[in-house]
């Protein structure tokens, strides 16, 4: 399952690659593709067997040819491609969402990992990162119990977000233009607009494409503290909005405003812009994030 979901995540990953090249351009040799995509050769050549058994890509000695570009359905879809750490996340956090965990409250960790249909050991991985700050604390038998936030908890927390955020967004203006993240920000781009023209409907989904689009803009400056450190940001602002139902949709329309604006900036590469429209966004956060807590008192 390991190798399955590695070769699906790196054969989407070249087909952002192939996306940038021009039609008859070469795709490039297999010690490049392998730093690239950060993965083996021999998972290269099974990328590279697949791209042109799909017809992307023609092979000729060591020249390979693009053919075509890829389309949507070229793509793996996310789920096949996750790792068992981000699936984890991703159900940890839904579950967080239906606000039924309340401070003083036990978790069982062989309870989540029956519901969410994994280990029992990649639940404690994930919620040993949450007890380093506090949130959690470990009990025998893999149980937890939850500690809850503070408001000066969430003030800090912010704090540290914004700092890492503004050096994240600095580096991705600075990026390549044929950088994958470039063609990822499209996506989440289009999928902000779908979303936002069909609001009174799926508002609730916000939370989700407001976490990729902030992971994102950390992945421009890649730092292992702020990889573990973005998960207690995404607990704590994803399980205090829910608190605060009368004006969700409102709020939500708000935020996918100001991403859409906070991309514009991005692709603008004007750091003033750029720097406005980041600055913009987190302060409404943090105040939504304060006033959130406020109505759970």
């Amino acid at each position: 399952m390991k190798t399955n979901t590695l070769y699906k995540r790196s054969y989407n990953q070249c087909l952002d690659l192939v996306a940038t090249r021009t039609l008859g351009g070469d795709l490039g040799s297999e010690n490049e593709l392998a730093a690239a995509l950060d993965v083996s050769r021999t998972t290269v050549r099974a990328v590279l067997d697949g791209l042109t058994a799909a017809g992307l890509i023609g092979i000729d000695k060591r020249a390979k040819r693009i053919l075509r570009h890829p389309a949507p359905t070229d793509y793996y879809p996310d789920t096949e491609t996750e790792s068992v750490a981000t699936t984890v996340e991703k159900k940890f956090m839904a579950w967080i969402q239906q606000g039924d965990c309340k401070p003083g409250q036990h978790i069982s960790g062989l309870d989540l990992a029956r519901q969410f249909g994994t280990s029992n050991s990649a639940i404690r991985e994930h919620l040993n990162q949450f007890s380093y700050f506090g949130l959690l604390e470990r009990r025998p038998n893999s149980r937890w119990v939850f500690r809850g936030f503070t408001e000066e908890f969430a003030e800090e927390l912010t704090e540290v977000r914004e700092m890492f955020e503004l050096r994240s967004a600095r580096r991705f203006i600075e990026l390549d233009a044929k950088s994958p993240l470039w063609q990822e920000l499209d996506r989440i781009e289009e999928q902000h607009v779908a979303l936002l023209k069909d609001i009174d409907q799926r508002f609730m989904e916000f939370s989700e494409l407001d976490q990729r689009f902030h992971s994102l803009i950390n992945e421009a400056a890649p730092n292992r503290f702020m990889e573990m450190f973005f998960d207690v940001i995404s607990m704590v602002f994803h399980y205090h909005y829910p608190w605060n139902k009368r004006d969700e949709k409102e709020r939500n329309a708000v935020a996918i405003q100001e991403h859409l604006a906070y991309i514009r900036g991005l692709k603008s590469r004007d750091p003033e812009r750029m720097m406005a429209a980041c600055r913009t966004h987190l302060d409404t956060a943090r105040a939504s994030l304060l006033r959130s807590m406020e109505v759970r008192r």
